[in-house]
């Protein structure tokens, strides 16, 4: 059974010395935007930006990451709602109730055979709903908090979704019907989500080790000790994989054989990581909780730049292509309710804006937009201001 999703769901383009994949430009279509995890967008844009809508859901809190595709943003809140909204007006297509909320991203299928959304909940319920019309497909139960979004990867003759749970468990489901193909067991919770490369799944675990597991078959092939526990998604890019811990040490990890390249540990206050890392030029950028975005050489781990921020950085950074520019910056927001642009060669501010609340989920990007949530229950959709 050979995996061969990157090909669909991404765009592969030259970084530096070595390639990086990339999300197209009409979609984001899981929390970090492509199966390795890089938090990349092939989406062109310059700066300011300007707030073309925003929609404030009453009594409503969002952590989760959007994800877009046909024109649609997809999200759940912690309450208890999950809503299809248009990504030109805001407007809810359609929505469903559950018991619980939803923490977790959600995935969303770019095969027009398969058109689903795939996301689960506090409860640990896993469904698929049509992206059109909200019918729930399939559901699957875990025993266990769904917290980092799934993964849905192109097999060959059928399509299968990775997801983690805080019952141990890495599941890999049928997209068509939610049956299980394989289940493999950990020693502590899963809270991020799967990162796939190389036939690889990846998985940094909260039980202080990171998992590299047969993406075909579920077999666990290698696994490496790390400093602590830790809910990032690793970021592969080039054999690596980048990703930081709760103890605040941030690591890159040869994928074949796994040892460790280098790692370094956070010198800010708060010390931990809770944001995935983005991969841009040569460097991995990544929030801290000690209240900055810090980028290191991939080469060797060695601090480029440091830019403080008002809030924590749970959130993950994106990066996209500035116009005009050959250049990319990074985006995004902290617990302050601060939404950052910065240049991400020299970590320069390019644009910000004060959108109050909290942000612990990530943007989506797409169609010229960039979309975020935040914890007051307001999801906001910013574009280029002379955007026609």
């Amino acid at each position: 059974m050979k995996f061969i999703g990157m090909l669909i769901m991404s765009v592969t383009v030259f970084i530096g010395n070595s390639f990086a994949e990339e999300a197209q430009q009409d979609a984001w279509p899981m929390v970090r935007g492509t199966l390795s995890g890089t938090g990349r967008s092939a989406v062109i844009m310059n700066f300011p930006l300007a707030d073309e809508w925003h929609q404030s859901f009453e009594k409503k809190a969002f952590e989760a990451t959007p994800v877009i595709a046909d024109g649609k943003i997809f999200i759940g809140d912690l309450n208890s709602t999950f809503y299809a909204l248009s990504l030109h007006t805001g407007e809810v297509l359609w929505s469903f109730d559950s018991e619980l909320g939803f923490p977790s991203a959600a995935a969303v299928s770019l095969d027009p055979h398969f058109p689903l959304v795939v996301v689960g909940d506090a409860e640990g319920i896993v469904r698929a709903f049509d992206i059109n019309t909200g019918a729930m497909k399939w559901k699957y139960v875990t025993e266990g908090e769904i917290s980092g979004g799934p993964t849905i990867v192109n097999a060959g003759a059928e399509h299968h979704v990775l997801i983690g749970s805080q019952d141990a468990t890495l599941s890999c489901l049928r997209l068509s019907d939610g049956g299980l193909i394989w289940k493999h067991e950990l020693d502590d919770q899963i809270r991020c989500s799967p990162t796939v490369a190389v036939g690889s799944v990846f998985v940094a675990g909260c039980d202080g080790n990171l998992h590299v597991i047969d993406a075909a078959t579920g077999n666990e092939t290698h696994m490496f000790p790390i400093d602590g526990p830790s809910g990032t998604t690793p970021a592969a890019h080039n054999g690596q994989v980048f990703f930081g811990t709760e103890g605040g040490v941030f690591y890159a990890i040869n994928v074949e054989p796994p040892k460790e390249i280098w790692k370094t540990e956070s010198e800010t206050n708060g010390r931990s990581y809770r944001s995935s890392a983005s991969i841009s030029s040569g460097l991995a950028i990544v929030g801290s909780r000690g209240r900055c975005i810090e980028a290191f050489a991939i080469k060797n781990g060695a601090e480029q730049w440091r830019q403080p921020m008002r809030g924590r950085v749970d959130a993950s950074p994106v990066v996209i292509h500035i116009d005009g520019d050959d250049a990319e910056a990074i985006i995004v927001g902290d617990s302050a309710g601060r939404i950052v642009a910065l240049h991400a060669t020299s970590g320069d501010l390019l644009w910000e804006f004060d959108a109050g609340g909290d942000f612990v989920g990530g943007a989506a990007v797409a169609n010229g937009r960039i979309v975020f949530a935040n914890g007051d229950g307001t999801i906001w959709c910013f574009s280029q201001q002379n955007r026609e």
